[in-house]
């Protein structure tokens, strides 16, 4: 098949940025230095334009897993386009499409089946997708924001705005105009690209399947640190509708600690999160099955894949009792049912089902130390 055409544009932008930021930058910092007021600024619009991304254009708009105030949504559109990754509109509908038909190479804009290159940078040197161009079909409710369309509309004029304004308005106050525009234009610009790129790539390639394998996605604490909480991958492509990435409080997810931030000085509103109990049974199903594979090839295998089973089965049914028996008294206190629900039935027998479904986690945990 004949390859689609190039396309020129983004193929300068590309190579033109990362060879100043390749090249440029680092004989620059030789040759004359960068003091910290400079390197500081470059953090701060590199952290800007990554949490534009991450809380703006793919949790708020992309899969919306919260709603936020206008205030917040214009910081997060100037910021997207500061980040240069195309408008909100068409950054959204790619988006979806990938989720809705990840790894169908026929579908996906960025399928990680093609490859690396493709799924990194690749699918946007060419007109790969050429007859989706001028189809939002699929955002057809972010049409109806006024923020989203007033940035789609203008979309060029604000990249120009913001990467060229704020370096040289910055280079300006400063009193260093070349420092300015290696290191927070093309430096900056360069990082926030291929950070957010390594979502599309890295985090489909490298990393555990911790919750699902019908897809390519994976979770990698070591990526989420460079992409402000994203790296948390396959999590979210199974659970796309949560605010979360990174749902234990230990792992590093900046666009969640910032969402929630928000959230109590009332500037998002209407958090999704996945329910607990689904999130564990998928957790689980997924150690189920890495085990039954490994147990496949053992001398007693149909022994232990039915000991196996049990224990699993076991395990779910408490689960099951535990998560009941927690809404029914997270349900009694948000409607003040019980006078003392400290001291009620239904705390009581709360805290008999968590003790025995974590005696079967135990047992579960032992069998499979054991066997596996």
């Amino acid at each position: 098949m004949k390859k689609p055409k190039i396309i020129w544009l983004n193929v300068s932008v590309f190579v033109i940025t990362f060879l100043f930021a390749a090249i440029a930058v680092p004989y620059r910092a030789i040759t004359h230095g960068f003091d910290s007021a400079e390197i500081t600024m470059a953090i701060i619009c590199f952290i800007y334009c990554g949490m534009s991304i991450t809380a703006g254009y793919h949790r708020l708009w992309s899969h919306k897993t919260y709603q936020a105030h206008w205030s917040l949504r214009l910081i997060f559109a100037i910021g997207g386009a500061f980040a240069l990754q195309n408008s909100i509109l068409h950054w959204s509908s790619d988006h979806r499409i990938h989720h809705k038909h990840v790894d169908n190479n026929d579908v996906d804009p960025y399928s990680a089946k093609r490859g690396f290159w493709y799924s990194h940078i690749g699918w946007m040197l060419r007109e790969y997708q050429a007859h989706r161009y001028n189809n939002y079909s699929n955002v057809r409710d972010l049409q109806k924001d006024g923020i989203v369309m007033w940035q789609h509309k203008n979309y060029l004029l604000l990249t120009i705005a913001t990467n060229f304004g704020i370096p040289i308005a910055f280079g300006l106050w400063h009193g260093d105009l070349i420092n300015s525009i290696l290191l927070i234009g093309f430096l900056r610009l360069v990082l926030s690209h291929h950070t957010t790129f390594f979502i599309n790539s890295l985090a489909h390639i490298w990393g555990k399947q911790t919750y699902t394998e019908k897809n390519t996605a994976r979770d990698n604490g070591f990526l989420a640190f460079f992409t402000f909480g994203e790296g948390y991958h396959n999590y979210h492509h199974i659970f796309e509708n949560d605010y979360r990435n990174g749902i234990r409080w230990w792992q590093f997810d900046p666009t969640k600690w910032l969402i929630k931030g928000c959230n109590f000085l009332g500037l998002t509103y209407q958090l999704r999160t996945s329910p607990e109990d689904k999130v564990e049974k998928a957790r689980l199903a997924m150690i189920l099955k890495k085990n039954q594979q490994k147990l496949a090839t053992h001398p007693n295998a149909e022994e232990l894949l039915a000991k196996l089973q049990h224990e699993y089965d076991t395990l779910i049914a408490k689960l099951n009792d535990f998560y009941a028996a927690k809404k029914q008294l997270l349900a009694a206190k948000k409607q003040k049912l019980v006078a003392d629900i400290e001291q009620s039935e239904m705390m009581k027998q709360y805290h008999e089902l968590k003790q025995r479904m974590l005696e079967q986690q135990q047992s579960w945990q032992f069998f499979i130390e054991k066997h596996a």
